[in-house]
C-alpha cells in the first residue's frame, strides 16, 4: 500500500464515512510502533474493506478507481506486455492511447513497478487503481493461470535422477545437497506462493503408490493442483523439512515444525506437519496468514442477537467459556477475537496453546511441549501461579485439564478454552464423561459457543431464485407462509467456476441459566439440555444457517453439508 499522505488520506476515510475516529487513533497508535503505513493496517484489522480503502487513495492521488469485474480490457494492450511481467508486477495493461499504455495497479505510487512496465512495453505509463484481487482475476482470465510448474522442472527430474544416492550412509547427505540446488527451491517456493495466491488454507503434498499429489484446501474443499514427478517426492519432502528445521534424516515417526515465508510484500507463518505412510512421508503445511486474521467480535457474523449475548457472557469475571466445534471450524479465530476484546493492561491474560498460531501483543502465550513435560494440565497449573484474570487453554483434551480448567474458572478467574463435540449443549455432557462432577461443571460453565464454517456465495455471479414447493418442503419450510427466495452462485473466473468465494460463520450461542444447571445436576442428556437451550432462546447452528442463506450469505446445500444434524 501507499505511504505518503497518510494525512490526507485520513481525511479522506473519514469525511466518506469509511473508518471512523476512534478506529483512525488505534491504526495511527499502531502505525507509531510498527511503521506500517496507513492503508495496510487499516485493512488488516478489518477496520476497513480493500475496496474502500483503494477507492480512497484514487481520490488522494487524484486518479481513476477502475472496478476490472465490469471492464472490458483491450485484447491488443494485453499484447503489449508478457504475461511473465505482468503476473510479476501484479499489473495489467486496460488499453493504449497514442505512446501511453494505461495499467491498473493496487500500489501505483510503486516506482520500481511503473519503470518495469515503461522498460518493457517502451510506452509511457499511465496508472489506475483496482483491487488487488480484481487483478489477480484479470490476469488469470486473460492471460491463463500462472504457471507453477516451468521448465527448471525438467533440469530437477534429470539433476535428482543423476544424484541418487547408492549408499545407506551417504543418503542424507544427498538428500540435503538436492533440497538445496536451486531448482527445488524454485519449485517449493512456488507451490507455496501458489497456495497463498488462491487463498488456500493448507498445502497437502500425498505420496500414492507411483505419483503424488500436491493439493489446496480453499474455502474448506480439498482441490487438486497439480501432480508432480514420483521421483521428486524426496526433493520436496527434504527441501519442506529444512526449512521447518525437522530431521530429514527421520522418516517413520511423525514430525513438527513452522517456517515463515514472504509473499507480495507480506509475510505468512507455515506450521508443517509430516505423518509417515506406506509410500512416504505425508506433509501438510497449515498456512497462517496475519493479515487475514479477524481479531474483532463485530467482524464474526453473528447477528444482534448472537453479539449481545456473548458480550453478556464476557463479561463475567469468572467461570468457563468452551468453544466447540470440529477441526477446521474456526474456533481458534473465535477464542482470539474473544481475547482481543478483553485486552487491556489492566488485565493479565495468559494462554497456553498447541501451537500458537498467532502472537497477540499484551498477551502471555505458552507453547506446549510434551517432550519437556509442558502439557495442557502442567501449564494449566503454572499459569493459575502466574497471577492471571484471564486464561486461555487451547483445548480440553483431557479429564486433568477439564477437572483444573473448571477449578479456575470456580476460584475467580475467567477461563476460555475449546472441546469437540457437535453442538453447544454437548459440552455439557462431554465434561460431565470426562469425569467432572456434575455439580462442578453447572456451577462453573457460563456459557458455550458452537460453531461452523460456510463458504460464502460468490459476490460476482450470485443469483436469486425461488426452489419449488417440494424442495421447501423436505427442508420443512411453509411452502404458504412466503415467498421464499434463495441464492446460489452460477460459477466465474473469480470462485473458479465453484460458485463460492471465501467463508463465513453460522452459530449458537448457550448460556447456562438455573434451568440449565439444574439438568446438569441431574445428569440429562444432551437432547433434553438443547431443548431448554431452544426454550430459553437459543438458535440452533442449522436455523443461524439457514437464516444466513436467506440473507444471501450462502446456500442452503452448504449449510446442510456442514451441521449434517437435525436443526
Amino acid at each position: 500500500m501507499l505511504k505518503k499522505n497518510d494525512q490526507k488520506l485520513a481525511n479522506i476515510l473519514l469525511e466518506n464515512q469509511v473508518l471512523t475516529q476512534e478506529q483512525l487513533e488505534q491504526a495511527e497508535h499502531e502505525r507509531a510502533s510498527t511503521g506500517e503505513d496507513l492503508a495496510t493496517i487499516l485493512i488488516r484489522r478489518g477496520f476497513a474493506r480493500v475496496d474502500e480503502v483503494l477507492r480512497c487513495v484514487a481520490e488522494q492521488l487524484e486518479l481513476p478507481y477502475i472496478d476490472l469485474a465490469d471492464y472490458s480490457i483491450d485484447p491488443e494492450a494485453l499484447a503489449l506486455l508478457p504475461k511473465e511481467v505482468a503476473y510479476k508486477c501484479n499489473a495489467i495493461p486496460i488499453f493504449r492511447i497514442g505512446n501511453v499504455l494505461t495499467v491498473a495497479m493496487s500500489d501505483p505510487g510503486d516506482v520500481s513497478v511503473i519503470d518495469t512496465l515503461r522498460r518493457t512495453t517502451k510506452l509511457e505509463i499511465e496508472p489506475v487503481i483496482s483491487s488487488p484481487e480484481e487483478i489477480r482475476d484479470a490476469l488469470e482470465q486473460h492471460y491463463g493461470p500462472q504457471a507453477v510448474l516451468d521448465d527448471s522442472i525438467d533440469e530437477m527430474i534429470q539433476k535428482i535422477q543423476d544424484e541418487q544416492p547408492e549408499e545407506k550412509e551417504e543418503e542424507t547427505e544427498k538428500l540435503k545437497q538436492i533440497a538445496e540446488d536451486a531448482p527445488v527451491i524454485k519449485l517449493v517456493n512456488l507451490i507455496i506462493e501458489q497456495a497463498i495466491r488462491d487463498g488456500a488454507s493448507d498445502i497437502h503434498i500425498n505420496p500414492d503408490e507411483d505419483s503424488l499429489r500436491v493439493r489446496y484446501r480453499i474455502d474448506g474443499i480439498l482441490h487438486e493442483a497439480f501432480s508432480p514427478p514420483k521421483n521428486l517426492q524426496a526433493a520436496i519432502t527434504s527441501r519442506i523439512k529444512i526449512l521447518a528445521e525437522l530431521d530429514i534424516a527421520e522418516t517413520r515417526a511423525p514430525q513438527d515444525g513452522r517456517f515463515q515465508a514472504s509473499f507480495e510484500g507480506k509475510t505468512v507463518d507455515l506450521r508443517v506437519s509430516t505423518l509417515p505412510t506406506v509410500y512416504g512421508e505425508n506433509i501438510v503445511m497449515r498456512i497462517l496468514d496475519k493479515s487475514s486474521l479477524m481479531l474483532n467480535l463485530e467482524d464474526l457474523g453473528l447477528g444482534d442477537a448472537m453479539f449481545k449475548r456473548l458480550r453478556s457472557i464476557l463479561s463475567s469475571s469468572y467461570g468457563i467459556i468452551l468453544v466447540t466445534g470440529p477441526t477446521g471450524s474456526g474456533k481458534t479465530t473465535t477464542l482470539y477475537s474473544c481475547l482481543n476484546s478483553m485486552n487491556t493492561p489492566d488485565k493479565n491474560i495468559i494462554t497456553v496453546e498447541d501451537p500458537v498460531e498467532y502472537r497477540l501483543k499484551l498477551i502471555r502465550q505458552s507453547q506446549v511441549n510434551p517432550k519437556a513435560g509442558m502439557t495442557f494440565a502442567s501449564g494449566l497449573r503454572a499459569i493459575l501461579r502466574q497471577d492471571p484474570d484471564i486464561i486461555m487453554v487451547g483445548e480440553i483434551r483431557d479429564s486433568e485439564t477439564a477437572k483444573i480448567a473448571v477449578e479456575a474458572a470456580l476460584t475467580g478467574h475467567l477461563v476460555l478454552s475449546t472441546l469437540h463435540t457437535n453442538d453447544a449443549p454437548g459440552a455439557i455432557t462431554r465434561l460431565i464423561e470426562m469425569g467432572v462432577e456434575p455439580f462442578l461443571v453447572a456451577s462453573a460453565t457460563i456459557g458455550i459457543i458452537a460453531q461452523r464454517l460456510v463458504r460464502r456465495i460468490c459476490p460476482k455471479c450470485k443469483k436469486a431464485f425461488t426452489p419449488p414447493r417440494e424442495y421447501l418442503l423436505d427442508l420443512g419450510f411453509n411452502p404458504e407462509k412466503r415467498n421464499w427466495v434463495f441464492y446460489k452462485g452460477e460459477g466465474c473466473n473469480n470462485c473458479k467456476g465453484t460458485g463460492y468465494k471465501g467463508r463465513a460463520g453460522i452459530y449458537e450461542i448457550m448460556t447456562v441459566d438455573e434451568d440449565i444447571r439444574a439438568l446438569c445436576l441431574r445428569n440429562a442428556s444432551g437432547d433434553e439440555i438443547k431443548k431448554a437451550a431452544v426454550k430459553h432462546g437459543m438458535r440452533t447452528l442449522r436455523q443461524d444457517g439457514f437464516l444466513k442463506a436467506l440473507r444471501g450469505i450462502t446456500t442452503i446445500e452448504e449449510v446442510i453439508r456442514v451441521t449434517n444434524v437435525d436443526g
